[in-house]
């Protein structure tokens, strides 16, 4: 047993009874069966040799699937890095969209439909209240995460969104805001219900939601009229998590949910032949720290119910960061605000090899054994480690 990835020692001994009694999708098979290849030697190696003392190193190779606790370091700081050189010299503010507990199943059953919509409900409420005169009166810079857990793997959809404290105005003006977010949270509360169920609705009637036999209840119109009336009565709770003074912070830290999985390997505290214990965090208990034990195929069934659907955009970018017209725009309010903040480290042509010896803190050219600066990468090797 290897005890730096936990999670993938659980997949290996334990998917296989998973399996016996479990239907996962294939989108949940190809995460799982990465999952328990990654950094085995299963996948190759990658090897380097010293050119002054032929001495050889071999890295087990990644499996790179986004759902993998193994393999995201690398990931997360070269898009760090990049979003760094986008960010304004302005406030930013952290927001979480959520949806109530009681749409789940509908989720569940129509994941790239609610997914979508999700963004779509989220982003347009901040667009559109952003661009309202009473608050910030311009187009903010908008960048979006989708999670679908909580701490302690219950699934709980949901968007953490970095909102730019300046904005662009119709006549290409910047414009920025004070220190506390400008977009009044009930106000936002309101019309991010009204969109999502506005889209709801219409996907039911086009005949595009599945209804899934747990809410066979809603296959009636009367069913349905209830479900939608108890939606419309509950608050929907967007909140304002944190507010970032220092411009690249902001990134820095939504860099620590772009690249996250459902749990890390850090939060496995003991393992058994049939059970895992984690900790976790107990937000409707003030944060307290608390730990839970599951069985080997719970936690394997909770963890997958998490993986995506295939090709599915999780991190997505609205306003003047959009994909269509980044470039020019964040040229001209560079232009206007006088300057850029940051540079990016890892320019596209970046060698790998120099943007690993960023990320791990070390020289990856310096030999292990002798400590010259030889080491010469070879390629990835389809053998075993001797």
């Amino acid at each position: 047993m290897d005890s730096r990835y936990p999670i993938r020692e659980i997949f290996l001994d334990s998917l296989d009874w998973y399996l016996q009694n479990n239907s996962p999708s294939s989108d949940q098979m190809a995460a799982a069966n990465a999952i328990r290849t990654c950094k085995t030697g299963e996948l190759g190696y990658n090897a380097s040799k010293c050119d002054e003392c032929g001495h050889i190193e071999l890295h087990s190779c990644s499996c790179r699937n986004r759902s993998c606790p193994n393999c995201q370091s690398v990931l997360k700081e070269v898009w760090i890095d990049k979003r760094r050189s986008e960010v304004l010299d302005a406030s930013y503010f952290h927001v979480v969209f959520t949806v109530p507990h009681t749409l789940n199943a509908l989720f569940l059953a129509n994941q790239k439909l609610l997914y979508s919509l999700l963004f779509s409900a989220a982003s347009e409420t901040l667009l559109t209240l952003s661009q309202d005169k009473r608050y910030l009166g311009a187009e903010p810079g908008i960048i979006m995460v989708l999670h679908t857990w909580g701490q302690n793997l219950a699934y709980h959809p949901h968007v953490h969104c970095i909102v730019s404290g300046a904005g662009l105005t119709r006549d290409h003006h910047l414009v920025k805001s004070g220190k506390s977010f400008f977009i009044p949270i009930k106000a936002a509360m309101k019309m991010f219900r009204g969109k999502f169920m506005a889209s709801l609705k219409s996907c039911r009637s086009s005949g595009r939601l599945i209804i899934p036999e747990s809410c066979s209840d809603l296959a009636l119109p009367e069913g349905w009229q209830s479900f939608v009336d108890r939606l419309y009565s509950t608050d929907w709770c967007p909140y304002i998590k944190e507010t970032f003074n220092g411009y690249g912070n902001a990134i820095s830290y939504l860099g620590r949910y772009t690249h996250r999985v459902a749990i890390s390997n850090g939060r496995i505290l003991d393992m058994t032949d049939d059970t895992v214990t984690f900790w976790y965090k107990d937000y409707r208990d003030g944060s307290a720290r608390k730990e839970m034990t599951l069985t080997h195929e719970e936690f394997i069934r909770r963890f997958l119910m998490h993986v995506l659907p295939r090709r599915f955009q999780k991190i997505r970018y609205y306003g003047f960061l959009s994909n269509g017209s980044k470039k020019k725009k964040l040229r001209l309010l560079f232009e206007l605000q006088g300057h850029q903040q940051f540079t990016a480290r890892f320019p596209a042509d970046t060698p790998k090899d120099v943007i690993l010896s960023e990320v791990l803190g070390t020289d990856v050219h310096v030999c292990p054994c002798c400590g010259k600066p030889s080491m010469r990468y070879l390629g990835r090797r389809y053998y075993l480690r001797p």
